[in-house]
Order: structure tokens, then sequence, then C-alpha cells
């Protein structure tokens, strides 16, 4: 341990003894952190997972508050993380708080967080970077006394690192703007070389470096070349139950995540999904459930992933691979905190690369679309996100991340006029560094092309891992996949009948169509559907392939759905249209086919529903050209017209494929406008891609 001096290392050596007990000690470079963070201007700690880079700023925190300094602002991406960390702060004595999006903006709550700052009150305020640059928040920061800025996951904060987020781009501007006098610890487990060097230049002053060897000794690795959802289901399903403790399961978006814990619990594996797309209380019921241990696994995004600690994690699986080394090994360094064994396994196949090649295109708005939003805000008095999605036929996420974008470079601002957001254009000039996002782009494809070789490479795949991040100190582990030379876990077969489970799940699983309740301009519908069903996830094994099959058959097939999808629909309607009293059917006509026709047809007599053609089309674009709302109700309201017959009261409305729902919708709103009283939507198969 290097020493410089000794009152500051006697006195974090009292804070560690107190809080852990007299057998305690300071890991190797805590201490040293601690004493730079106390000392120095800038300190980057780049340690990896468990090592206890939290400890340092709880510390050093305490120190400061005991020395009678300003209080530490701790700017975290994570709600999770932020509750995890908040406990073990107040286990020290110190008084802290969060601000958030759970804590709603004009609470009582919030309210008394801010009176609780402007009188300095608080030792640790942990915030979002989202809060942090909010207006309610920006004038008041002048007012606090702040002695330590920590950045947590500071790879967030590089355009380099492997998970930048937008809401982390403004702070290396805030670092040497407004707290340009304020000590600055910036903290995070996993950065290669080049990310040391963007932090450092963003850090903007003389920057003492902890740098740790990355390598973790309890994780037993594996990679596994698996097919489709089928095949990875199926060896879930098979070794789950093998395995020790609780662990955590990976996957890239809500949907799988929300499918992969229905299907193990269908089939007696306790587990909870864990997203964005769920509520807040399902959430923490399942972070609960985790953390107790009373559930195998949580299938988590990696809104669970930077930071959360919880010593006896045993096993994390990767549903499909992550799209770089550094993620991945982030991500698996939950594992085996407390453990001398742990257990990781890396799912991979075809589908995996279309995703990730997705999110690395889609990380930078284009410059089409920059130059469309920006050239609406800058011909405008102020224009709502909604506005500008009237006004551009961009998907609603890409505008939102666009107008973020905007606001990080500086080309916009936003107000907040007391009901919502209002963006204005700023006096900087609009440019486009299409280069500089072009050279991220090319980096991150190589680092996904760096990805394919560790799931291809008969290395010590911990030693190859390392070496990704620059560490160049590892040796060969003696435990992965490879360096045994047989799997890490006795007897990881897939048995027949887990093959067969899987596909049973897959085949039965039903997609609720829920209403839309809503116009795009925020007014209530006065005519709505009814909620629907669709029978599969377009392109997936099964039914999901049975539908792509028969709209894209083999060269010399005519379009045509097979009549196993006959089967399932009348399977899964008879039910609803026995209990709602049901009497016709009609389809959503197209110009191009006759396709969904002879589909409603063959269906109308297999159920014994009167079959009419209710609705004509007429030549408009194609719906999937339409990218949000508003562009997609409109173009339905202008292509579909209702004929002049006697509308039955209750009615099925078939359609090939569901995406937005705004054909469905609009559909069904000209019939019961034109005298049905209900309707019922049914489609084959649902297209619409959620991220994480």
């Amino acid at each position: 341990m290097n020493i410089q001096d000794p009152a500051i290392h006697n006195e974090a050596t009292a804070i560690l003894l107190q809080t852990y007990g007299q057998q305690a000690s300071f890991r190797y470079g805590q201490y040293e952190a601690i004493e730079a963070t106390m000392t120095r201007g800038r300190t980057l700690v780049v340690q990896k997972t468990g090592w206890g880079k939290s400890l340092v700023y709880f510390i050093s925190a305490k120190m400061k508050r005991n020395h009678g300094q300003g209080m530490t602002l701790v700017i975290s991406p994570l709600l999770v993380l932020m509750e995890n960390q908040m406990e073990y702060a107040k286990r020290m004595g110190i008084r802290c708080a969060a601000l958030n999006s759970r804590i709603k903006r004009g609470s009582d709550e919030r309210a008394d967080i801010l009176r609780q700052l402007k009188e300095d009150q608080i030792d640790i305020l942990f915030i979002t970077p989202e809060t942090l640059m909010s207006d309610e928040i920006q004038p008041v920061l002048p007012e606090m006394r702040i002695g330590l800025l920590v950045v947590d996951e500071a790879h967030c904060i590089s355009d380099w690192g492997h998970d930048f987020r937008l809401e982390y781009g403004r702070l290396g501007r805030i670092i040497s703007g407004i707290f340009s006098n304020v000590p600055v610890l910036a903290t995070t487990a996993t950065a290669n070389n080049r990310v040391i060097n963007d932090l450092k230049a963003q850090l903007g002053q003389d920057v003492f470096i902890s740098r740790g060897p990355l390598t973790r000794a309890s994780l037993n690795i594996q990679t596994l070349r698996l097919g489709g959802r089928k095949e990875r289901y199926a060896w879930l399903l098979q070794n789950l139950p093998k395995l020790p403790g609780t662990g955590i399961i990976y996957c890239i978006t809500k949907q799988d995540c929300d499918h992969l814990a229905e299907f193990l619990n269908q089939n007696g594996i306790d587990s909870r999904s864990y997203n964005a797309g769920a509520t807040d209380e399902a959430n923490d019921e399942a972070i609960d459930a985790f953390y107790t241990n009373r559930i195998k696994a949580i299938v988590a995004t990696t809104k669970l992933g930077m930071g959360y600690d919880k010593g006896d994690i045993s096993f994390v699986i990767h549903y499909q691979s992550p799209a770089n080394i550094v993620a991945w090994y982030q991500q698996i360094g939950r594992a085996g905190r407390n453990l001398k064994d742990a257990y990781v396994f890396l799912m991979s196949g075809k589908e995996d690369d279309a995703i990730n090649t997705y999110f690395i295109e889609t990380a930078f708005p284009s410059k089409e679309e920059s130059t469309a939003v920006m050239t609406e805000v800058e011909n405008s008095s102020g224009l709502t996100q909604a506005e500008v999605e009237s006004r551009v036929n961009i998907r609603k996420q890409r505008i939102e991340n666009t107008l973020k974008f905007l606001e990080n470079e500086g080309f916009i601002r936003k107000e907040h006029d007391g009901r919502r957001y209002r963006f204005y254009s700023t006096p900087k000039p609009f440019v486009y560094n299409e280069k500089h996002y072009q050279e991220i782009m090319t980096i991150r494809k190589q680092e996904l092309e760096q990805m394919h070789e560790l799931i291809r490479t008969r290395e010590c795949l911990s030693q190859f891992a390392v070496r990704a991040l620059d560490d160049h100190t590892a040796s060969k582990c003696g435990k992965c996949f490879n360096c045994r030379g047989h799997d890490i876990f006795p007897d990881l077969t897939i048995s027949p009948e887990a093959v067969h489970a899987a596909s049973l799940y897959i085949q039965g699983s039903i997609i609720r169509i829920e209403p839309r309740k809503r116009w795009p301009d925020m007014k209530k519908m006065n005519f709505m559907l009814m909620p629907g069903i669709c029978l599969s996830t377009y392109g997936d094994s099964g039914y999901g392939e049975m539908v792509k099959k028969g709209k894209c058959p083999p060269p010399g097939f005519l379009p045509c759905f097979d009549n196993q999808l006959i089967e399932k629909a009348v399977s899964v309607l008879t039910p609803l249209i026995r209990e709602n009293e049901i009497t016709h059917v009609t389809f959503v006509p197209s110009l191009r086919s006759d396709l969904v026709k002879d589909f409603a047809m063959r269906l109308a007599e297999k159920t014994n529903l009167t079959y009419m053609e209710l609705l004509e089309k007429t030549d408009a674009p194609h719906q999937k050209e339409m990218a949000n709302s508003t562009f997609q109700c409109k173009n339905a309201m202008d292509s579909f017209s209702v004929k002049d017959v006697q509308m039955p009261p209750r009615i099925l409305l078939v359609d090939d494929i569901v995406d937005s729902k705004w054909t469905l919708t609009v559909c069904g709103y000209k019939l019961m406008e034109h005298g049905c009283q209900k309707v019922y939507p049914f489609a084959l198969a649902d297209s619409s891609h959620e991220e994480n």
C-alpha cells in the first residue's frame, strides 16, 4: 500500500473498520484511489466488477463531510444501481437521497429532497444524467455545496465506450464548466485503452488512474452455438435445474425477457422478467424475489447490468450474444463475487447479428434524420416532440433520440412550459459530424467481429476476453470450456422432451392485440377495438415461420397460408367467438394480393361465421413506409373506406401481419362508425420489434 498522507489513511481505515469490523482491510489499490480522490482534482478508477469502486466514494464522501466540505453528487445511469448503493451508504451512516424518474416532478417527495439539498442536509445525492440536465435541476446546481462529483459507469461518457448513452453526452462539458473547480471521481469496470484516453481528455486535468487486473478467477465460461428460439429454450429448460443457486439470464429485447420467463415458469422453473417495458412495481417485485433467492433466475435486459451487487449470483447466461466483448465481460461480472465458482454461458446464433447490427447502425441518428428534425425546430417558435412527429415521417423512438442527440450537441435546447417540454434552436450552427459517427460505427462493427472471434476461438476464453480490454496480465484460467476440453458442468445435453416442451410453448404462444386508446393528437377515441389475438411472432419457429413462408414462398410456388394456420386459428378463436357472440368475418383488403381474403374465407367456413367484404382499399402509400403514429394513422385513414351495406353487430376483423396496429385500429374505427357495435381484431403474426 502506497501511503502519501498518514492522516487520510488513518481516517479512511477507521471508517472501514467501523463499518465492516476489525478484520476488514482495503483491497489492493482501494486506499490509493481514496487518497487520490481526497487530494487530487481528477481521479479515474478502472477496476473489475466486485473490486469495490463504490467503497472509494462512500469513504471519500464521509471524510469530506467530516472535514466540513460539501456533499457528494453521484451520477448513476440505473435506478436499481442507485437503490442498491443507497442501502450500503446508509450502513455507513451516510445521509443519502436519489432524484430520478420514479420521484415525479412536482411531488412532495421531490420538493422535500430539493429543500434538503438547499439546506445542506444530504451527504450523497444519487442522480440520473437526465434529471441532472433538466431545467428543474440546472438552475439550483450553483446553490448546492458540492465537495465531490462522481461519474459512475464513466464509460458511458465516451463515444468509444461499449455503452455510450446520449444522456451522458453533456457531462464532459459540464465537468469542464460548472464543475471545473470540483474534484471529480470517474469509475468503470469496462474500459479499454481507447476509452481510457478519451475519458482522460474529457476529465480535463492531470488525472490519477487506478487500474488493476480484470481477470475474474471465479468464472467458468462456456460458449454455446445454438440455432433459434426452440433450441435455446430447450437447453435452458434442461440445464437450469442442474446449475447451483440463482442467476441472471440476459436477453436483448423486452419481448424475449417476457416470453422466456413465461416459458420457464410454465415448465416449473421459477423466474421473473425485468426490463424497461415492465411497471416499476413488477420490476421491484422481480428484484426482491431475486435478491432473496426466491426464484431460480431473473430474465433481464441490460437494464439490470452495471453495478448491481449481489454477492451470491452463481450463473450468468446470455440468451443472445452481446455486440462486443467489453459489454459481455461487464455483464458476466455480476456472477461469483463471493463464490469460489460461478458459471457463464454465452449462447449465439444467426439472429444475434441482425439485432446487434441494427443497434450499432442506429446508435446515432442519421444525417437525414438530424437534418429533418433540425429544420422543423429551426422553422418554428418551439415544438413539442408530438409536434415534431406530426411533421417528420420518422419513428417515434428515433425522433426522441434525435432530439436528445441535437440537444447534447448544443444545436437545440428544451424548456418546460408547465405541461410539456418544447424544443428551440440555439445560435450554434447545425453541422453533422458524419466522419466521427462513421468512425464509431466502424469500431463497433470491428468489436462485433471480435465477439465472433471469442465464440470461435480455441484459446482460453477468460484470457481472450481480458486481452480485449487491453489487460495483458492474464494467464490461462484452467476453468473455461476451452481450457478443460469439455463442458464446464456435467452433462449439458438437450433431451427430446425439452425440445418438445419448447416447441409446444412457441406454437402455443398467443400475443394479445391491445387496443389503441388515443389518436396521435392525444384525443380519446370514440370508437375502440376490442382486445384481440395474434397467432405468432413473424418468422419465429412454428407458426411464425409458416406465416413467413406463406407470404414469401420459394420460387415456383404461389403465396398461400398453410391449413395448419387455419386449424390453429380456429382453436384459439372458437372461445372468443362463442363468448362474445361474434357472427361475421371480414378482412383488411389489399391491392397487391388476395392472400388475406382467401384466409378469411377459409376461416369463416371452418368457424361457421358469415363471410362479408365490408372494407375497400384505395391506392395509397404502403403502410410500412409510414414511420410513426401520426403518419401511420393518417395513411390508414386515407387508405380504407366502408362499403354501403347492412353492418353486422359483432365482427372478427382479420389481417395477416400486425405491427403498429394502426391499420386494424382505423379499419375497426370505420366499421364502428358505420354501425358495427364491436370489432375483434385477429392477425396471423406480429412483426413489431421492441428495443430494450
